[in-house]
C-alpha cells in the first residue's frame, strides 16, 4: 500500500500537507458520513505512518535486506552462513579473531521464534485498558493467552510481549476502531455537537457523555459563535499517568419551531 497515494500527497510533502490531505480525506471517508470503514482504516494507517518522523524515515528508507534478524537477508540458516568476496571468505578473518568459525557462533544462539497478530480495539478500550484474550496457533498446538490492553495506545502502536509464549516472543499491533462520537488527535477527543442558533445567542446548558462514562452538564456562554470550541480538561485518553482534554464544535442549526419567548429574548438583547 502505497500512503503517499491514499493521502494524495507528493513524496517531498511537508507535514502540514499531509495533515492537512489527513483531514481532507478523513472527512470524505468517514463511516459515519456514509465512507467505506475499510478505506478510512487505510487512511488512518497512512497518516499514523507519515505524521511520525521516525516511522516516515522507516517507510521512505526500508531496510534493504528486508529486516530479517541482524539484517541479513534469509536471517541465520541453521548451518550458519558464509560471506564471500571475489574469493576472500569474511569468515575466515572472524575465526581467527573469535577462535571459531563466524557463521556457527550465530548458530549456537538462534533467536527465539517471534509471533505477530493484529487487534482491533473499541475507543472505549483505549480509555480503560484492561485484558485482550488471543487464540492462534504455533509449531506446538493451539495457544490462548491474555495480553495487556496498554491505555491510551496509538493507532498502529506495537507492543512486545516477550515469554508469555514460552521461549517466544509475541508481538500485537493494536489498531482503533473509528468511534462515532469521538475524533481522536493524540490523547483529545473532539466530538461535535448540534445546537440552537438561537441557543446560541442567548446561552444554554446540555447534558454531555465523555467516554468514561461520566454525564458532565455544559454550559455554552451567551453570544458563542458558531463553530465555538468548549474544552473539558482531562476528559480525554490517558497519557503518560494524565489525560488528555475533551473539545466540543458546536454545530449551529435553525429549528423547524421557533419559541417566541426565544425570539422575545433575542430582541430584548439586541435593544441593549
Amino acid at each position: 500500500m502505497d500512503h503517499y497515494a491514499t493521502l494524495g500527497v507528493a513524496k517531498n510533502a511537508t507535514q502540514d500537507d499531509i495533515k492537512k490531505a489527513y483531514r481532507r480525506m478523513a472527512a470524505i471517508h468517514h463511516p459515519d458520513k456514509g465512507g467505506d470503514t475499510a478505506e478510512f482504516q487505510k487512511i488512518q494507517s497512512a497518516y499514523e505512518t507519515l505524521s511520525d518522523t521516525e516511522k516516515k524515515q522507516q517507510y521512505d528508507n526500508p531496510n534493504p535486506y528486508g529486516g530479517m534478524p541482524g539484517g541479513f537477508p534469509g536471517g541465520f540458516p541453521g548451518g550458519g552462513f558464509q560471506f564471500h568476496t571475489n574469493g576472500f571468505n569474511i569468515n575466515d578473518v572472524f575465526g581467527q579473531m573469535f577462535g571459531q568459525g563466524f557463521g556457527q557462533g550465530f548458530a549456537h544462539r538462534p533467536p527465539p521464534p517471534s509471533y505477530r497478530t493484529t487487534v482491533w480495539l473499541t475507543m472505549e478500550q483505549v480509555y480503560a485498558g484492561g485484558e485482550q484474550v488471543l487464540q492462534f496457533q504455533d509449531h506446538t498446538g493451539p495457544k490462548v493467552v491474555k495480553v495487556q490492553i496498554p491505555r491510551g495506545i496509538d493507532h498502529g502502536g506495537a507492543v512486545r510481549y516477550d515469554n508469555l509464549i514460552q521461549d517466544s516472543i509475541l508481538i500485537v499491533e493494536f489498531r482503533v476502531q473509528p468511534n462515532a462520537r469521538f475524533e481522536r488527535d493524540g490523547p483529545n477527543l473532539y466530538s461535535t455537537h448540534e445546537i440552537s442558533v438561537f441557543d446560541l445567542v442567548v446561552g444554554t446548558k446540555f447534558n454531555f457523555t465523555t467516554i468514561s462514562g461520566r454525564v458532565l452538564e455544559v454550559t455554552v456562554p451567551a453570544k458563542s459563535q458558531p463553530g465555538s470550541k468548549l474544552r473539558l480538561p482531562k476528559e480525554g485518553l490517558p497519557i503518560n499517568n494524565d489525560y488528555g482534554d475533551q473539545y466540543l464544535l458546536l454545530k449551529p442549526f435553525i429549528p423547524d419551531i421557533i419559541d417566541t419567548r426565544i425570539t422575545d429574548s433575542i430582541l430584548q438583547s439586541s435593544r441593549k
